[in-house]
Order: C-alpha cells, then sequence, then structure tokens
C-alpha cells in the first residue's frame, strides 16, 4: 500500500482485493486488511473480470492498487476446478482461461489513464512442490507474473520492506 500512499493519487484510489472469506482465520485477516485502509479510499472485492473495473474513463489523477495476483490465480483455479478432486483438474484448460482473463486485466491496465500497481507473489524461488496442484499453482502463478511483468513499465521486488527495482 506504501507505493500508492506515496503518490500524489494516493487521495484517490481504487483498491481491488482478490481475497475471499473461507473461514473465520480469513475473515479476521481481510478485517485487518480494511481497517488499515485509508477510509477514503474506494474498494472493490473481487477476483474475477477486473478488466471491468480498471479502465479508459477512470480518473487519470486516482490510482488503483490490486492486491493480490497471486490470490486472484488461486481463487480462479478453485472457481474452474468446481468441485472436483484438484488431482483430476485439467490444468492446461484452467491456465488457458486464467491467461484469458490475465491479457484482458493487460489491457485493460494499458488503456487506464490512471496509475495502476499490481501486487503479486513471486513463486519460484522456494523448493518444487510436493502435491499436484501446488506444484501446477507455482507454474501458472509463475507464468501470470512473467506476462504481467512483460507489459509493466515497472517491475519493483520488495523483500523485508525494501524495493529493488527489476525493470
Amino acid at each position: 500500500m506504501s507505493a500508492i500512499a506515496s503518490t500524489p493519487h494516493s487521495s484517490q484510489v481504487l483498491y481491488i482485493a482478490t481475497s475471499q472469506i473461507l473461514d473465520d482465520e480469513m475473515a479476521a485477516r481481510i478485517e485487518h486488511h480494511r481497517q488499515s485502509r485509508p477510509e477514503h479510499w474506494r474498494t472493490v472485492e473481487r477476483w474475477q473480470h477486473l478488466d471491468e473495473l480498471i479502465h479508459a474513463d477512470i480518473n487519470p489523477n486516482e490510482a488503483v492498487l490490486l492486491e493480490c495476483v497471486t490470490t486472484m490465480v488461486t481463487n480462479l483455479l478453485f472457481d474452474y476446478g468446481g468441485d472436483k478432486d484438484p488431482d483430476e483438474w485439467d490444468y492446461q484448460a484452467m491456465e488457458q482461461a486464467i491467461n484469458a482473463e490475465i491479457q484482458s486485466l493487460i489491457a485493460a491496465c494499458q488503456r487506464c489513464p490512471a496509475k495502476v500497481v499490481l501486487v503479486t507473489n513471486e513463486v519460484g524461488m522456494g523448493i518444487v512442490p510436493e502435491s499436484r496442484l501446488a506444484r501446477h499453482f507455482r507454474d501458472i502463478a509463475g507464468r501470470v507474473n512473467q506476462q504481467l511483468a512483460a507489459a509493466a513499465n515497472e517491475v519493483w521486488l520488495v523483500v523485508s520492506g525494501i524495493g529493488v527495482k527489476i525493470k
């Protein structure tokens, strides 16, 4: 949030939160995040069709903060997986659907006159996950991050609260 709060756009912010309340612990986390945001920020909580929120009609003096892309990818995976066991999911088809969502998001960000900041997690710096679901998630989220980084004007890696400019 500090990336937006420190800009001249900080008075007009569209904050897009992609988390879902799935249990009491997550409800408490989300409530904590809600309380920590400035009250005047406009908040939308959703993870699909984000291109409908980020569009050319947004005030150029506004800023858009989407948090977080990897949570969005997680939610999309489980949306597309439905009630099936994750070992039965068609990960290739799911990734194609997620890529369509990401390409729409990228196009919307490129048309948007406001400053847009997307927060994501670097998922490729650890060991290879044990489960099939976790391996596919890591691979899909990593490729999503690569697409976003390729399209972005700037890319920052934040480690222990310290930003390192990558691009």
